[in-house]
């Protein structure tokens, strides 16, 4: 990829930065919004890879999300306390795809139990003014409710530090379900050392928690690669041949980097990162790291590809491929990076010694 290639997009990234950082009002930001798809859709079919068009996608709707807090700011009583708007899921780990919808949560600090509910109500108008906002800015409301405007997810760092020490010490499904998404949260707005402090409980309750990391790792290889051994691929006869990419592809990668960080500790969200932060401690080796994280960008890259299409064919983004609409080419990097994943999986059995 040449400069003169990268150039023209960088210049749209730094306009569309600098629109919303000026946004006077919600409407503008709704403008801004449709305008860093179109960004990353652009980058996409540059081919400047699924990495940078995911983090350029995610920084962006940051930047949107950071100006709606900032706006929203002015029109509500927010109380004199120390508080953090946190990313969570994909958001959290930089990795947003066209396809999305909102994970975040409200931290903030309190004396004791009794002063955070009378914060809390005085947060909850702000933070779901704060989520309408988004979704009108094309970033749809959680299905589940994983929102700072839900009264479950506007807490206070003691309720947030109590909550994850309850999912650790207790990993039934609903916990483990909510440490998928809870756990790879990072700081957006606000005041950012308090999600320093929520990191450091967290790795002080999962660093090499063997009991805890072995469940998650049982609940995560509930989902397998689609490989077949008559076929190349198992496809879903329900949804017409195809491969939800998300749930059988990518998540399989951020689910194994997400259990080695815990269990190692590293403070990184994002799946790449983790996985070389534990390569350098020596969880994997560095050769193996990388070929998960280029089987993991790989799928990433087929993603964004089948969700652009759908865009300009007026269609929903979302993950179902059909694999024999693929070329060759295409269908035989699918096919290595889901063999990646299973080499992924096999490590976690191996390490957590669970048999099937």
């Amino acid at each position: 990829m040449t400069a003169t290639h990268i150039l023209p997009q960088a210049g749209a990234i730094s306009r569309c930065t600098a629109r919303i950082a000026a946004a006077p009002d919600i409407a503008t930001l709704v403008a801004c919004a449709a305008e860093a798809r179109r960004v990353a859709v652009a980058l996409h079919h540059e081919e400047i890879g699924a990495a940078l068009v995911t983090h350029v996608l995610s920084a962006l709707n940051e930047a949107i999300g950071a100006r709606v807090l900032s706006l929203l700011a002015l029109r509500f009583r927010l109380p004199p306390t120390r508080w953090c708007w946190l990313g969570l899921g994909s958001e959290g780990r930089l990795e947003q795809t066209l396809a999305t919808d909102q994970d975040n949560g409200l931290l903030f600090s309190a004396s004791d139990d009794g002063e955070a509910r009378q914060l809390r109500e005085l947060f909850l108008p702000f933070a779901g003014a704060a989520n309408q906002a988004l979704a009108e800015c094309g970033l749809p409301l959680c299905a589940g409710g994983v929102m700072a405007g839900n009264p479950r997810w506007c807490l206070s760092l003691s309720e947030w530090q109590e909550n994850f020490a309850t999912w650790v010490r207790t990993p039934e499904p609903e916990a483990l379900l909510n440490a998928a998404i809870f756990f790879d949260f990072r700081a957006l707005a606000g005041d950012a050392r308090l999600a320093v402090k929520l990191r450091r409980a967290l790795s002080e309750l999962t660093r090499g928690n063997q009991i805890f990391l072995r469940m998650m790792t049982v609940n995560a290889l509930a989902a397998a690669p689609p490989l077949g051994r008559l076929h190349d691929f198992v496809t879903e006869a329900k949804s017409g041949g195809t491969i939800d990419l998300k749930k059988f592809g990518s998540r399989i990668f951020v689910d194994a980097a997400r259990i080695l960080a815990l269990g190692a500790g590293s403070a990184e969200t994002g799946t790449a990162p983790r996985l070389r932060a534990v390569a350098a401690e020596g969880v994997v080796t560095p050769a193996d790291a990388e070929a998960a994280v280029h089987a993991f960008h790989a799928l990433q890259g087929i993603r964004l590809a089948v969700q652009a299409g759908a865009s300009a064919g007026a269609g929903a983004p979302g993950n179902q491929l059909d694999p024999d609409r693929l070329n060759e080419f295409d269908r035989r990097v699918l096919l290595e990076a889901l063999r990646q994943a299973r080499k992924l999986q096999q490590g976690l059995k191996t390490r957590f010694h669970i048999e099937t």
